[in-house]
């Protein structure tokens, strides 16, 4: 009787191959069968068995997409075949990539599922650019947030984060950066809050724009920065590297209290 295989839900980190985990590299390198995000950096697949069988399984807001219940059946199909399945995701798969829901799908259909995590994009965008999520001086914490629900009503309390004195990290929200600004002024933030915009981070096609909430649509709009893109709201912005990049304004640090 075949042995019944085993799913690992892998994050392939930010973009940069030199990113990704050891422990992700190892599971790759086993798996007789990857299925793979469009966000993906091709390179990260030459940790794959030449024999390796490799499925485009893309999902980007607003394209064409794999639909989501063929990539659960697949991977049941394929362990219940025996085969070491890898589900490789952008990013994190814990953090907006749908492995909670994979996760419990596989296990309620009584496959063994193992998940490697992976550096996500919130965390490395804005890195790339020298600003931290939490600054003793700037955040006591920060919030990972969507700007592009499972429905188009499912939108996040913009209202209740505008008022939160931590930093915002918003994922998906490059394409309603309007309604994401007017949301966040609306409900308190001030036009002058520092923001980041941070496009293909850790790539070499990098790009990325400083700039204030108030002009947020307008500066996107004026430098052509879009998907995938990380949008980072608060005054730890003002930590960024003074050559952020062509048309960014840097906005000084200045330490709100002496630190001893």
């Amino acid at each position: 009787m075949k042995t019944q295989g085993k799913v690992f839900l892998v994050g392939a980190g930010p973009g940069d191959p030199e990113l990704l985990t050891i422990k992700a590299a190892r599971a790759i390198a086993l798996a007789d069968v990857i299925l793979v995000d469009d966000l993906v950096n091709p390179d990260i697949l030459d940790h794959a068995r030449f024999d390796a069988r490799i499925v485009q399984v893309g999902k980007r807001g607003g394209c064409q997409s794999t639909p989501q219940e063929f990539i659960e059946r697949m991977m049941i199909a394929e362990a219940r075949a025996g085969r070491c399945v890898v589900r490789l995701k952008g990013g994190d798969p814990f953090i907006f990539g749908r492995g909670g829901e994979e996760r419990a799908h596989l296990q309620g259909a009584g496959i063994a599922v193992d998940v490697i995590n992976g550096i996500s994009s919130g965390l490395a965008a804005p890195a790339s650019i020298g600003v931290p999520l939490t600054h003793r001086d700037w955040s006591q914490g920060a919030v990972f947030v969507t700007g592009h629900g499972k429905t188009p009503h499912a939108n996040p309390d913009w209202a209740a984060l505008a008022r939160l004195d931590m930093t915002l990290v918003i994922y998906m929200g490059v394409a309603r950066c309007g309604e994401i600004q007017a949301a966040l002024l609306a409900g308190g933030k001030a036009a002058s809050t520092p923001v980041a915009v941070i496009h293909a981070a850790t790539l070499p096609s990098q790009a990325q724009l400083v700039t204030t909430l108030g002009e947020l649509p307008q500066a996107l709009a004026a430098w052509g920065l879009g998907s995938p893109g990380i949008i980072v709201v608060g005054d730890v912005v003002r930590c960024a590297d003074q050559d952020v990049g062509a048309g960014s304004r840097h906005l000084p640090y200045q330490s709100q209290s002496p630190r001893v």
